[in-house]
Formats: structure tokens, sequence, C-alpha cells
């Protein structure tokens, strides 16, 4: 059978003597999803953007229906019938539904345009692909769920065979995925074909007929889903087995942080978190699981120091957090992964020596009569190098040249080089490759058992699952539900608290709250 889309041999450097592609191949049938997995860094997004015509390869060849094809732009693979939804959207947030589709490609009766039929094409688009989206409301008011739906039926509208999903189910709620996945079978059902690129090997699994398998710019495997598991699925993407749970914690210590009645508003005064009651214990990961704003971030910001509290107070071992600043918390043995590692995590402009003391420029082992210490900042530098794995050239490069994996490492390690007594994680692996995610897991459970009270917020719930040994699910800034994780606990489950679907009682609360 010829295959609907081949890549053979492509190649791509960029400047710099960068290899993203070398000699990739890849091929899709009709009819089918097929799946595209690899680390950070293993060339699946430049692949892909050569397929959709935003990069162009150096060498090898695109084949379209067993024909050779090159697209200059996105505009000629559109035309050739491939589409493309980006992780992140391309959406007019105050135009409705059916304008954000129709955008560029406007239906006209005469010279002006047919509303009417606009919206009877979406609509019918909705019900043929079983996507469910009104072709009416504005885009910002939707929830993301369905705003991926909008940026699918651009596609469709625009007839698209070849639909490629970029790391479609980032930010989705498990009833959210599992809708997804509803629309891309009937994708498949109606005669289209689906490149599905993810890095939740289980989703992987659910949804794909085949998988290509990428390492280091190079195609390391193509393999049928029903062949593998995700263990030897993460074993070919990484090249040695890999770890992809960890222990959890079989007891608990004294009560090291302790919330109540906190309340967080925004700068327009609506509440962001509402009348929170929590305790954190030594030795202990508290999960914080939610759909993005619903006041996870915003509780760990507030316990920070980085954002205001309304109302309500903060302990830390008994010591009311609310008088102190935020390098008076951090004296107390607070430490703080932030979520976004660029903006609050690190300064990319100066070196890996600099941004491993950011935090300690007080501290006389690295600062003596308002001098820096050179020497001693460089040594600290080499010895957490050394201990975190950091890949970089030296103790002097700029944090700028690091890939987003050791990046992050750079801010675990200065968070975790003095054992904390309360860490606060936001998005610890986000954009962070399998390996480098298999460490950071390995540095905050090696806190945690030395008896660090760790509050952990991740979007991806495989992580929450892994890492907490309690979670407490926030549905609009208010704690909904308090379980003690067990193999037993499922994202489903999770996701119909954090969806507002279930709510527990006070009483069913006490177990999972302590």
């Amino acid at each position: 059978m010829t295959a609907l889309l081949e890549a053979i041999g492509i190649g791509k450097t960029y400047p710099g003597g960068v290899v993203a592609n070398d000699g990739v191949n890849l091929s899709v049938n009709a009819g089918e999803v097929h799946a595209v997995v690899g680390e950070n860094g293993a060339g699946k997004s430049t692949l892909m953007k050569i397929l959709f015509g935003i990069e162009h390869a150096d060498r090898g060849e695109l084949r379209l229906d067993g024909k050779p094809v090159s697209f200059a732009n996105p505009r000629e693979a559109i035309n050739s019938g491939i589409g493309m939804v980006f992780q992140h959207f391309s959406l007019v947030p105050s135009f409705s539904v059916y304008e954000n589709v129709v955008l560029g490609s406007e239906p006209h009766a005469g010279i002006r345009f047919d509303r009417q039929k606009a919206i009877d094409a979406v609509r019918a688009l909705s019900e043929k692909f079983r996507l469910s989206v009104d072709p009416l409301p504005p885009v910002g008011q939707l929830p993301v769920g369905q705003q991926q739906r909008v940026e699918i039926l651009k596609a469709l509208y625009r007839d698209a065979r070849i639909l490629i999903l970029d790391e479609p189910t980032a930010v989705l709620a498990p009833q959210e995925v599992e809708e997804l996945f509803v629309a891309v079978r009937a994708l498949v059902e109606q005669g289209r074909t689906v490149i599905f690129i993810a890095h939740k090997l289980p989703e992987v699994l659910e949804i794909s007929d085949r998988i290509t398998v990428m390492r280091g710019g190079k195609t390391v495997g193509q393999v049928a889903a029903r062949e593998v598991t995700e263990k030897s699925l993460a074993t070919m993407m990484v090249g040695r087995e890999v770890a992809l749970r960890v222990d959890r914690a079989s007891n608990d210590g004294a009560m090291a942080c302790e919330i109540k009645a906190l309340k967080v508003k925004s700068e327009s005064g609506g509440l962001l978190v509402d009348d929170l009651n929590l305790h954190v214990h030594a030795g202990e990961i508290v999960g914080l699981v939610g759909v993005e704003g619903n006041g996870q971030s915003e509780l760990l910001e507030a316990i920070a120091g980085l954002r205001p509290i309304a109302d309500g107070v903060g302990y830390l071992e008994g010591t009311s957090l609310a008088p102190l600043s935020v390098l008076e918390r951090r004296a107390r043995g607070l430490a703080s992964i932030p979520e976004d590692r660029i903006a609050r995590g690190l300064a990319a402009g100066s070196s890996v020596a600099e941004n491993l003391v950011a935090t300690r420029l007080d501290d006389t082992r690295y600062v003596r009569n308002g001098l820096l210490d050179l020497k001693a900042i460089k040594a600290n530098a080499e010895k957490l190098i050394e201990r975190f794995s950091i890949r970089v050239g030296g103790p002097g490069a700029a944090v700028s040249t690091l890939s987003g994996g050791n990046m992050q490492k750079v801010v675990v390690a200065r968070e975790l080089s003095e054992q904390p007594k309360l860490l606060l994680v936001n998005q610890p692996t986000r954009g962070v490759d399998l390996g480098a995610t298999q460490f950071i897991w390995k540095s905050l459970t090696e806190a945690r058992d030395a008896g660090a009270a760790v509050l952990l917020s991740s979007a991806d719930l495989s992580e929450l699952l892994a890492l907490s040994d309690r979670l407490v699910v926030f549905y609009r800034g208010r704690i909904v539900a308090a379980l003690t994780n067990s193999d037993d606990l499922t994202p489903e489950t999770l996701g119909t608290y954090m969806l507002g679907i279930a709510k527990q009682t006070p009483e069913e609360m006490q177990g999972g709250l302590r």
C-alpha cells in the first residue's frame, strides 16, 4: 500500500551547525492516527514544520499520494490538504467561533460576506466530526478545550485531509482529552488522517494506530501501538530504561505549613482563592490539582510572598508569613520553583554560576564586604553542576545558551542546594524531556524524604499521580476534593472534580486534608 504522506531522508541544519533532523523517515497511511514521539530536541517540531511549509529541508524528499511535493509556505500545504493545530492557538478572542473559522476564506454572496452561510458551514462541520461547538459565541468566552476544537474546525473548513495535532492534550482535563479522542476517531471514520504529536505516553497508546519514535534528530523506529507498552516506548525514546513512577512517602512528620481561611484577589477584585484551608506536613508531597486558572498558581504565589493576601493567613512551622518579606520567608526555609523559569526563575543573560546564588546575595559565603566572592560562587556552581547533572560548558556559560531541561535543572539545583522546610513547585517539568523529567522527579522526592513539605502544582495529571502522597482538587478558587493517593485513583476521577461535575462533602474531605 502506498503511503499517503512520506518524509524520506529529511535533513535540516540550523545556523551554528545545530542538526535538528538527520535523515528522518516518516510514513503515514491514509485513515490512521499516527503518533510521533520523542524527547525535547528529538526533531519532532522541525519535521512537522517542514511538513507544513514553515521550515524547508536542506535535503531529503516529501511525497504526498506517492508524488514528490515541496511547500514554500503553509498556504501551499493547506492547499494540498494538510492542516496543523499548534499547541498555542492563533484565535481572535473577540471574534465569534464562525468568524475565526472562516477568517481569510470567507464565503460571499456577491461582494458581501455571507454570514449565514459561514454559520451553517461551521455548524455542519461541527456535527459531522462530533466537535460540538456553537458557532456564535466569542472565542474568548470558551474554555480551552472548546478553543482547540475551533482550531480543528479551521483546518477542516479548508478541507484538510491530513491534520497535524501538536501536543493537543497538554492543557486539557481528562474528560476534555476523552472528548478530543472522540473527535479524532470521528475524523478517521470520515476519511481523515491524523498525525498526533505528544509526550504523554498513555494517551499515545490509547489513540494511535502506529507510532514513529525519534531521538537525537533521527528516526529510531516505527511500531504498531498494540505491540508496545508505555515502558518499552519510553526506552525507545530515551535509549535506556526509565522509571515512570516514584515511591510515595509511607508517613509524614510534623505540620510544616498551615493555611487558614486564605483569600487572594485579582487586580479587578475578583476572588482567585476563596476561604482556603490546608495543612502540609514535613516529608510529604501534596498535589494541587485543577484546570489552569482555578487558584493553584495564585496560592503558591501568595505563600511565596509574590502576591498579596486579601484575608486569612499562612504559617511556616507556626510562624505567620504575613509580616515576612520574600527574602525573610526564604531565610526561614521556604524555597520556590516557579511556573515560568524564564520570567520568574532565571536571569537569562547571567551565568549559570550567578543564577545558582541569585537568591543568596546576602550570604557571607558568596558576598564579603559588599563584593561578590567569585571564587566561592564558581566553586558552588561546579559542585551543583555535578550534583544535578546540568549539561553546560562551564559555570561561566550564560543560562540562555542551555536547553529548556538544563535551565530547569539550574532552578531546581538552586532551590534544593540547601534542604528546604517548605518547597513550592509549579509545573516542574513543563517543556522538559523524559530524561530530565526523571531526574527532577528524583530530586523532588529526595527533598521530601529529607523532610521537606512539598506543595506541587502541575498541568500533567500523570505527574501529580506519580509524585503526590495526597491530592487536593481546586475548582474556582476552592478545594472541592481531598484524596489520599493510591493506585486506584485515576485521572478520570480527578477530572470529575476539576470540571465541577462532582464535589466532596466536608466530611469526605477530612481524610485527605488532615
